[in-house]
């Protein structure tokens, strides 16, 4: 037996000093319960986790400048990436579309907000204020300008990824039309520089135990589990409709690329872990283009659509707020018409567009639909303040899973997708010796592009 428990010891050792996962599940664990037996203790430790997010978002935006420069310049088709753009955001529009029906729908089956019966002018009128910061979301014309960089260092320095993608696709743009002459002697620096960012986000990834830790010791006694008791149906309701929605998008996933969300989700399962833990989903952004990369996508591809998605495709928080809305309305007792809940997808489908980056983004939005419909005062938003942070977990999940599927659909429309490679890395293999990336490198070719296709097929085509 003494044997026995020491093998076990030993194998558990080595699991928690090579596996993310498990170190990322530790930390979780106790962070709950740091945070349900000490929670003042919890509470101060929110600074781990945010010290985390703000090293891993200084590497966003120098990575997506390089991914997105080089796969231009490797696809060496600039109209093709155009039409990577214009399907992403078609496929972003339906996504977030069926986000809010289902959501929509949700809420008028099981009527969370019904029976609370509550009286708006008892809330405290500022407390959304307070929450945002006074802030608003931005117009549809402010949102486009906003998008367009007004300084090349600004971009980085605000860390806006809009318009480091349009400096981006500018310099890409650039690149092509030197041709042959001058890519040679600029896009090995730029790998070089993608290389080390990235080799910088493995040495930060070591402290995502720690911040998973902080984050999750915050939460649990900042909120304890009184929120629960208080909106458990509409909490219910948010995580089994995200759950619906995810089932959803695996059928599409499965009908159109062939590819199985389960096992991507077994293939990032440490990032996900991640994600859910901190509660952001920019976290992950950098392993995650590693892993669609690894996984068959295009460079182009990859670089284009995912950081896009994060300002486009919010389809947790899509889901959130069409279910929020009529949790408030039912809440104090205002019975929504079919029209008016179409203007409630109408004007969501506008807002949710302008909300990455925007503090209290949610309640913003929820706000802005309040007064389209006329009918819910501003302040009855305030209801959803005691449960928001709670939500974070569906919104980041649905969201990034979203933004994963809408990369492999959008490359295997364009052509961009290698299945063969995609089904064994999700296996659990190493890429088949007809589509190993060090193998095309051998040939001369740049790793991470795709093996030569015809256009508008992908390359590999097995099963």
């Amino acid at each position: 037996m003494p044997h026995t428990n020491a093998g076990f010891a030993r194998r558990a050792g080595h699991l928690l000093r090579t596996s993310l996962f498990a170190q990322v599940l530790l930390a979780l664990l106790l962070g709950v319960l740091v945070g349900r037996l000490w929670p003042e203790v919890g509470s101060s430790l929110q600074p781990l986790g945010d010290g985390f997010v703000r090293l891993i978002k200084a590497m966003i935006a120098p990575l997506v400048f390089c991914v997105v420069v080089a796969g231009i310049t490797k696809a060496g088709d600039l109209k093709a990436f155009g039409r990577i753009g214009v399907k992403a955001l078609i496929w972003f529009e339906v996504a977030t579309s069926i986000a809010l029906v289902v959501g929509l729908l949700a809420g008028n089956v099981f009527a969370p907000g019904a029976g609370m019966n509550v009286d708006p002018s008892t809330l405290e009128q500022n407390a959304v204020d307070d929450a945002t910061g006074g802030g608003h979301l931005p117009s549809t014309a402010q949102f486009i300008l906003e998008s367009l960089p007004d300084s090349a260092v600004g971009a980085f320095a605000d860390n806006s990824l809009l318009q480091v993608l349009v400096l981006a696709c500018l310099v890409g743009a650039a690149l092509l039309h030197l041709g042959q002459s001058k890519v040679p002697q600029i896009l090995p620096f730029i790998e070089q520089a993608q290389d080390v960012v990235f080799t910088i986000v493995g040495y930060i990834m070591k402290l995502a135990p720690l911040a998973v830790f902080g984050a999750t010791a915050h939460l649990v006694g900042e909120y304890g589990v009184g929120a629960m008791s208080t909106y458990g149906k509409l909490i219910a309701v948010c995580y089994g409709v995200a759950l619906l929605f995810l089932v959803i998008l695996g059928c599409a996933l499965k009908a159109i690329t062939g590819l199985s969300l389960w096992k991507f989700v077994r293939y990032t399962r440490e990032e996900l872990l991640l994600a859910l833990g901190t509660g952001s989903s920019e976290t992950v952004m950098p392993r995650m283009m590693q892993k669609l990369r690894a996984a068959g996508c295009r460079d182009d591809a990859v670089g284009l659509v995912l950081p896009t998605g994060y300002s486009f495709n919010l389809d947790g928080a899509s889901i959130y707020l069409s279910i929020g809305t009529l949790f408030i309305a039912q809440a104090i007792g205002v019975d929504l018409t079919l029209g008016q809940q179409i203007t409630v997808v109408l004007v969501l489908m506008l807002t949710s567009k302008g909300m990455a980056g925007v503090p209290g983004s949610a309640f913003l939005a929820l706000s802005a639909t309040a007064s389209a419909l006329g009918v819910i005062p501003a302040a009855a938003v305030a209801l959803l303040l005691g449960v928001d942070r709670i939500m974070d977990s569906m919104r980041v999940a649905t969201n990034l899973l979203g933004n994963c599927v809408a990369v492999f659909v959008v490359s295997r429309w364009e052509g961009a997708l290698d299945r063969v490679t995609a089904k064994r890395v999700m296996n659990g293999l190493e890429p088949g010796s007809t589509t190993d990336r060090a193998d095309t490198a051998a040939l001369g070719k740049a790793p991470g592009s795709a093996p030569a296709a015809p256009r508008g097929s992908d390359a590999g085509t097995g099963s």
